[in-house]
């Protein structure tokens, strides 16, 4: 998935000017974030064909905090009619400490305490049991 010259055409108007001595132009850059999620690897995986990662992670980056990337959404997705995206639970994986699972400790409060109460209530039953016979 990349964007032609004249796809990028109708978004240069949000992109800034680049200024300096870059060695990527910005619809490089583009196309290699959107490599990026579309394969959904790590930055330092990139294809060198779209020239350094930290080059293009700095640029994408900079795009981000400065709100380029959320305008030039903004637009497509009014010029294409769209206004939710769904995102399948499948390509997207979250380690368990992420969604606010429980660590799991030797000494769980909730664990020990029910434990030990249930532990001692069915000791005292057997106890109370032999002592009527």
């Amino acid at each position: 998935m990349e964007i032609t010259k004249e796809q990028y055409a109708r978004i240069a108007i949000f992109m800034p000017k680049v200024r300096g001595t870059f060695r990527i132009d910005n619809i490089t850059a583009l196309n290699g974030m959107l490599y990026l999620a579309e394969n959904g690897c790590k930055w330092r995986s990139l294809p060198e064909k779209y020239g350094r990662w930290h080059s293009v992670y700095m640029k994408v980056s900079r795009w981000a905090h400065s709100g380029v990337l959320e305008r030039i959404f903004q637009t497509l997705s009014a010029d294409w009619g769209i206004d939710k995206v769904a995102l399948d639970s499948t390509s997207i994986k979250v380690h368990p400490h992420g969604t606010g699972a429980l660590k799991k400790t030797a000494n769980s409060p909730r664990e020990s305490q029910e434990a030990v109460l249930l532990q001692r209530y069915i000791s005292l039953l057997q106890a109370t049991e032999r002592r009527a016979r």
